[in-house]
């Protein structure tokens, strides 16, 4: 079964500095009907203006990644950790027993970046926190692994979580298609970052998403298309 996510009818907050897409209920938008999907929590889609950002705040037992879209994201938490990644970069904070962190563009240009937040397979983890400087070219025709369960022996993702998850992301042009497999015990959300594409005989545009549960899904762009897919145990 296909479920197609408008962006034009997702949760929505513009504070001026600030302005996110909420894939799922998420601060001011509450849908009971649109809490999660499977493991997936929350899935954020913001534009940060430059000099702006997050200020410290605490998570606790929550997996959580950050897929840097375009601009610079700046990093730094009560771990002591702190850095700054680009275009095509992901981080990986597994908050568990508790942390806090902030996330600030300090850059010149707008930040653009995917907030995804991950339900753990236990609560209590001991915290954790790693990043992966992955070049935007290492996508581009193909799925790139980015994100697996700790465990996952089959998944060459750098980047693991304390969930039965795969994360991936690919960009392809017009001469190009990506078949993607959903198997019929699993589930998969996909996210059309950038351009337009047709998925799984969807027409989407940018910022639109798509639920699969137990059905394969062709992506072929319309230009080009940047796609984000976590897959995932059905629910």
């Amino acid at each position: 079964m296909l479920r197609y996510i408008d962006s034009k009818k997702m949760g929505r907050a513009n504070h001026g500095w600030l302005d996110s897409h909420f894939h799922f209920s998420f601060d001011q938008y509450y849908n009971p009907k649109n809490m999660q999907f499977g493991a997936l929590r929350v899935l954020n889609d913001d534009t940060v203006q430059p000099g702006e950002g997050f200020g410290t705040h605490p998570h606790k037992n929550m997996e959580i990644i950050s897929y840097v879209v375009d601009g610079e994201l700046t990093h730094a938490d009560s771990m002591k950790n702190e850095e700054t990644l680009a275009r095509g970069m992901a981080q990986y904070m597994s908050a568990g027993t508790g942390v806090k962190h902030s996330e600030f563009n300090n850059g010149e240009g707008v930040l653009r970046f995917l907030q995804i937040w991950i339900l753990p397979d236990a609560d209590g983890y001991k915290p954790n926190y790693g990043s992966v400087r992955f070049e935007f070219s290492e996508r581009e025709g193909k799925w790139l692994p980015i994100a697996a369960q700790y465990g996952d022996e089959k998944s060459s993702a750098p980047i693991r979580v304390h969930a039965d998850i795969n994360m991936s992301a690919t960009f392809i042009r017009n001469e190009e298609s990506a078949a993607f497999k959903v198997a019929s015990n699993r589930q998969a959300y996909f996210v059309l970052i950038e351009g337009k594409a047709d998925i799984g005989g969807i027409k989407m545009i940018e910022r639109d998403a798509l639920a699969s549960t137990g059905e394969d899904v062709r992506i072929t762009p319309d230009g080009l298309a940047h796609v984000l897919a976590i897959e995932m145990a059905r629910a």
